[in-house]
């Protein structure tokens, strides 16, 4: 019976992990390009069951099934597929759909990123949110001069129709281990990339907005009650169980 308390308040306790990523996922519902972060659970090592405790592990004895121990949740993930576009009408706002991600030159060196808020500045650099160098197809940061700023689906920017440079667009088909999730929002490259658009749909004007699906927001937070419901089932049992013991003494 101890077991079973011990198995629900494993349940109760990777729900909980599980939870405390849903208000991060939850607090970044309305950030562009961000991507759900999420965490599976896993059964502990099963052990077996013998029928008499006494030879448990000596081989006099044959096991007559196992018994799972709980379980506990896996290490934290970002899921990868595409969020909704969101028409802005803003030049320098950029959505991607596919497999491409923006190349970003932080403090830290390049990194990569699917929220296309892009800013031009008073020394006409192309820069993110947060500051950072938004770079071309040749790893340089972009500068922007004034003039009628035109973006094709490939990346290609124009100006004035004048064709200037290509957006710095990395691919990743396996970006669940090819990429790392680094500080804000942005991800570390595990493996050296490549300036691809084979598989990226580039739109100007638009923001991809997050991947966050409340859906799973609402199972995980059923899970959780259900665990903690299972806490509350298994030490009542147990009390009528001691309770019982105690009036046949």
């Amino acid at each position: 019976m101890l077991k079973g308390i011990y198995s629900a308040v494993s349940a109760m306790i990777a729900s909980a992990n599980k939870q405390a990523l849903n208000v991060h996922n939850t607090a970044n519902l309305d950030t562009p390009g961000f991507k759900e972060v999420f965490t599976t659970m896993q059964e502990f090592e099963k052990t077996d069951v013998y029928p008499n405790a006494a030879n448990n592990g000596n081989g006099s004895s044959e096991s007559i099934g196992q018994l799972g121990l709980g379980v506990m949740t896996t290490e934290t993930r970002s899921k990868f597929s595409d969020g909704a576009l969101q028409a802005t009408n803003h030049p320098f706002d950029f959505a991607l759909q596919g497999d491409g991600f923006f190349r970003i030159r932080t403090a830290s060196g390049e990194r990569f990123t699917r929220d296309g808020r892009f800013i031009r500045d008073a020394n006409e650099n192309l820069i993110t949110v947060d500051g950072n160098s938004v770079l071309d197809s040749n790893g340089n940061p972009i500068q922007i001069p004034d003039g009628e700023i035109s973006v094709d689906s490939t990346g290609a920017v124009s100006i004035n129709g004048e064709l200037t440079l290509e957006l710095g667009i990395a691919e990743f088909a396996r970006p669940e281990t090819q990429l790392e999730k680094d500080e804000g929002n942005l991800f570390k490259a595990l493996e050296t990339p490549t300036q691809a658009t084979s598989n990226s749909t580039v739109h100007q004007g638009y923001l991809e907005m997050s991947n966050v699906s409340l859906v799973d927001l609402l199972i995980s937070t059923k899970t959780y009650e259900a665990a903690q419901k299972m806490v509350q089932n298994q030490d009542e049992l147990l009390g009528k169980t001691i309770n019982s013991l105690g009036r046949l003494a």
